[in-house]
């Protein structure tokens, strides 16, 4: 009998879960919302990405629902055959006028937008310049760019000019890049001194603002418009899945840069476009960033209602400035383990450990919505609390 040549992998597996860091997917029966039902128990979401409660907004229902009649359930292909339908092209259109741009291209997914437009700018002879904490999506364009990748420590400012100085003269392009907001600690990066030194050596500026996009700027529209930036960055590469409420990702800057991804850029030419409902889906929710600020507006009543009862607890939350708040509590296994105690309890928040972390800054991530209530994040503070004392982590 031949012998099974992936045992190593069950291995493994078996390994993770005797260390007590096995990551169990919870299965949603229902719309994802404040409070949500996963695996029979309805507890207070604390997981999500879904800022803005766009997820269940009816302006969405609808307009998915409409586009389905009218358009059917699918495109048929990718946008480079025959898959680019007039949706698609108004979605670009509205994104680029919000963002303040020149034009804009839409991916299947935010990691497809970064990953895709890293490795089509660069080349084996150009140089990357990233933040040690960026996004694994950027991680993995630099990669399959091949091109050469500096490292610089989390938001230090002296070491990434040192990097960039000591590419002066060096052949090759030189690409910035920087998340908005980072999604494991939840502060803001220092993106008016990155351009100031992506001006000051001439390197390209790149920003992800996936989880600044609704959260930050005028009606969210990022990290750009809060530091009053535009024009400088030349890649903005934002999300359609967080606080939009739907799925995929966007690249915005210079009828050039999008022209360029277009023909290039690999997971835009060989993936099938998204559906019509879910174009016309986020496109309804740019109508409601416009239409509804209040809903950024309460979104940052509740992070900083909802972090000022985790400190005032005794929790470490680490250098957050946004929404997401990390409660660190160092060891990976302890992290999983408060968190499956925090889901019995009724309140679902990840646990996230070493490698996506430091292996002595394991933390349960939350983040909070504009819609909770504020009884939903009283009731959220209590089980936080007493399971923590439970635990002997407070």
């Amino acid at each position: 009998m031949r012998a099974n040549p992936l045992d190593y992998l069950g291995s493994q597996v078996a390994e993770w879960k005797q260390a007590g860091t096995y990551n169990n997917l919870r299965i949603l029966q229902g719309p994802s919302a404040a409070e949500s039902r996963y695996d029979g128990h309805e507890v207070i979401n604390l997981a999500s990405n879904n800022y803005l409660g766009l997820t269940t907004h009816p302006k969405l229902i609808e307009a998915a629902l409409e586009a389905t009649r009218k358009y059917g359930a699918g495109s048929g292909a990718v946008r480079t055959i025959c898959g680019t339908m007039d949706l698609h092209m108004q979605l670009e259109e509205r994104i680029a006028k919000f963002k303040n741009v020149e034009a804009c291209v839409v991916f299947q997914s935010g990691f497809t937008a970064n990953a895709g437009t890293v490795s089509s700018v660069l080349t084996p002879e150009d140089h990357v310049i990233s933040d040690a904490l960026n996004h694994a999506s950027i991680i993995d364009g630099c990669r399959l760019s091949r091109a050469k990748i500096h490292v610089f420590p989390h938001s230090d400012m002296k070491v990434a000019e040192e990097k960039l100085a000591a590419l002066e003269g060096v052949p090759g392009r030189k690409l910035l890049i920087t998340d908005g907001v980072f999604s494991m600690d939840g502060d803001i990066g220092n993106l008016p001194a990155l351009v100031e030194l992506a001006e000051k050596y001439g390197a390209i500026m790149m920003v992800d603002d996936a989880h600044s996009s609704g959260v930050l700027g005028r009606n969210g529209r990022g990290t750009i418009d809060h530091f009053d930036l535009h024009g400088r960055v030349d890649i903005q590469v934002g999300t359609l899945s967080k606080s939009i409420g739907v799925l995929g990702g966007y690249v915005c800057g210079s009828k050039d840069l999008i022209e360029y991804l277009y023909q290039r850029a690999r997971p835009f030419l060989f993936s099938t476009s998204h559906p019509p409902s879910v174009a016309a889906s986020c496109l309804a929710a740019f109508d409601i960033l416009e239409e509804e600020p209040e809903r950024i507006e309460q979104l940052w009543v509740n992070a900083r209602y909802f972090k000022a009862g985790l400190v005032d607890a005794g929790f470490d939350t680490g250098i957050s400035e946004t929404p997401i708040n990390p409660v660190i509590v160092g060891d990976t296994a302890l992290a999983h383990r408060f968190s499956r105690e925090l889901f019995e309890a009724g309140v679902l928040a990840t646990g996230i450990g070493f490698p996506t972390v430091a292996k002595d800054k394991a933390r349960v991530r939350t983040i909070v919505s504009s819609t909770h209530t504020r009884a939903q994040l009283d009731r959220a503070l209590d089980v936080f609390r007493t399971v923590a004392k439970r635990m002997s982590i407070l």
